[in-house]
């Protein structure tokens, strides 16, 4: 005890000082080594995000396709209207079918954000985009995709997959179905499509 009392806090060893500023050090080191590679990753994902958003936001606001607006999604190939002719189970063809050898490439008839790179029962490999107006393109029956993904900007001419005869139309000839959906209810593409 000291004259006045009070008690000395015995002094810090050079080594106990040295070790508490390193062990100091390397947290703070590892809290900016997490962080940096964290904001990176997290200032990406914000980005594709909010230029999802903003594109989607801009669809919506565009006109729907209107007669003679889109061009075909196989340039070349002949265009015949078969929206509602009868199909198995009593249902009617909600699109047109657009035949071509296998492989051919389809085109999309649209700018839009790729929705769905994937397969259903009756479409077999298909995908859709959603274009102006919210409008969904369908294309089905596909042989292969091209090399896109959901949530990919595609732009009217892009390929998006390949002709073929997947699904429920296995062993006809290659085709693409081609279907467009407005407010959920499909309507009849051939008016829309240019023609040769």
């Amino acid at each position: 005890m000291l004259a006045d009392g009070k008690n000395q806090q015995p002094t810090p060893s050079l080594f106990s000082r040295i070790l508490s500023v390193l062990i100091k050090a390397v947290i703070l080191l590892g809290i900016l080594f997490v962080f940096d590679k964290l904001l990176p990753s997290i200032s990406q994902q914000t980005q594709s995000f909010v230029v999802a958003k903003w594109q989607q936001l801009s669809l919506l606001q565009q006109e729907l396709p209107t007669e003679n607006s889109l061009p075909s999604p196989l340039p070349e190939q002949n265009l015949t209207d078969t929206w509602g002719v009868a199909r198995s189970q009593g249902r009617s063809h909600e699109g047109i079918d657009i035949f071509a050898a296998r492989g051919t490439p389809i085109q999309s008839t649209t700018q839009g954000i790729v929705r769905k790179v994937g397969e259903n029962t009756l479409g077999g490999r298909v995908v859709v985009v959603v274009g102006p107006g919210g409008a969904g393109h369908y294309y089905a029956h596909l042989e292969d995709y091209a090399d896109i993904a959901p949530n990919d900007w595609v732009n009217a001419g892009d390929v998006i997959g390949y002709v073929g005869d997947s699904g429920n139309a296995k062993g006809t000839p290659p085709h693409v179905h081609y279907g467009i959906y407005i407010n959920g209810s499909a309507v009849n593409p051939y008016p829309l499509l240019q023609k040769d």
